[in-house]
């Protein structure tokens, strides 16, 4: 401790901190220079001495004499991002002091580490009675914002050509994974088709049973195996639309015939309503089935027994007034918090924890393979629509619902 004092003694004889401040503040005059300087007191610190804590408040303004520190700021958990290393010259702490805020940083001695210090108080006096000095500190600050958002820019863009890497990595598993099962799961189908017509098996009502399960699983992975291939059409942009005229009202009504027993054994109401006026609109069928077949099938999940869901149509308009319609999935289900209503529409992306949802295309709650509304919003992008949720938020007491809009022009 003596040694410190004799040494911080022998640098306030010798050191010069109008030269210094000079270094740091360039548009001041001698006056407001030796007026700082009578300000500051100096002080040494040994290194890996921690002069500001990030997320405290601390009332000291530093001025960088001699030495090094590194000024890090905590990402997360895990994560220290390395802000710049301060030298001589550096101002430390002073937007902190502004504002009136904790530290935005920590800062660390790496060197011997010698610094001008000036109190809270001091600092305000003299920036009220320097506006030259306010200036300098805040073109110091302004500069280093810009140099900071430029580092984090830097980082996003070396994180998002990693990502869209991993996003063709898995673009080309998709497609590998769906094109070496498709051909396997066809050659299985076959076979049971053929082994389910054999009398051993009409005449044994176990075997019988054991069979149509095995089909409905097979049926099952063939789907899935479908969509996956869906998906990978639409991410590389080779799905072809070919457009003819889809009557609307039979093509729903044929969807909910389609899924009568799984509505059924739900016991949920299904109706649909149609504006007299709308009668077809220029679309691909298989493409449309797909996604009006997706939106359904997702109401039922997420709609609880003895729910309902009614399908709306209605005229609207795109952009440039060119005439579509909105074809509404409204259901009683359990609804959607903000923030899962545009990443639903993500592939992959399930909302809550996958290991709790039970299985079953149309279980309540099933969970799936998370490529459904992602393939809905593929089908109505190639067709020069949209698609969009409106939901009040998830509530598994009160069921609040969700409306599903596809918008689609009505000519291609």
């Amino acid at each position: 401790m003596t040694l410190l004092l004799c040494y911080t003694q022998y640098m306030t004889e010798t050191f010069d901190k109008v030269a210094l401040l000079k270094i740091a503040f360039k548009g001041l005059d001698e006056d407001e220079l030796i007026q700082m300087a009578n300000l500051t007191r100096i002080a040494t610190y040994p290194p890996d001495f921690i002069l500001c804590h990030e997320g405290a408040y601390e009332e000291v303004f530093y001025i960088v004499a001699e030495g090094q520190a590194e000024i890090t700021k905590q990402l997360n958990e895990n994560e220290l991002r390395l802000l710049r290393v301060a030298s001589t010259g550096d101002l430390i702490g002073e937007m902190a002091l502004i504002q009136n805020a904790p530290r935005s940083a920590t800062v660390r001695t790496i060197t011997d580490f010698t610094v001008l210090e000036m109190n809270k108080q001091d600092f305000g006096t003299m920036l009220t009675q320097s506006p030259r000095m306010a200036i300098d500190i805040i073109r110091t600050t302004l500069n280093r914002l810009r140099e900071n958002d430029q580092m984090t820019i830097n980082d996003l863009q070396k994180t998002n050509q990693v990502l869209r890497q991993l996003d063709r990595n898995k673009l080309e598993f998709i497609q590998v994974a769906a094109h070496e099962l498709r051909t396997p799961l066809t050659v299985l189908k076959g076979y049971l088709n053929l082994l389910q017509s054999a009398d051993e098996l009409k005449n044994n009502e176990s075997l019988s049973e054991v069979m149509k399960g095995i089909l409905k699983g097979t049926d099952r992975m063939h789907e899935v195996v479908n969509m996956m291939l869906d998906v990978s059409r639409i991410d590389s942009e080779t799905m072809k639309v070919l457009p003819t005229l889809i009557p609307l009202k039979m093509t729903l009504t044929e969807l909910v015939n389609s899924l009568k027993k799984e509505i059924a054994e739900r016991k949920i109401e299904v109706s649909i309503e149609q504006d007299e006026n709308i009668v077809s609109i220029q679309a691909d069928p298989s493409l449309m089935q797909k996604a009006l077949y997706q939106l359904l099938v997702n109401a039922i999940k997420y709609t609880p027994d003895g729910g309902k869901i009614k399908i709306n149509v209605q005229n609207t308009k795109l952009e440039n007034d060119i005439p579509a319609i909105d074809i509404r999935f409204e259901d009683s289900g359990i609804g959607i918090d903000p923030e899962h209503q545009e990443l639903i529409f993500e592939k992959f992306y399930q909302v809550g924890e996958v290991a709790l949802h039970s299985s079953g295309k149309t279980a309540y709650k099933s969970g799936g393979s998370g490529l459904g509304l992602a393939i809905v919003r593929g089908i109505a992008k190639a067709h020069g629509g949209y698609v969009w949720v409106e939901s009040k938020g998830h509530d598994e007491v009160n069921f609040l619902g969700s409306v599903f809009h596809l918008v689609l022009p009505v000519g291609l």
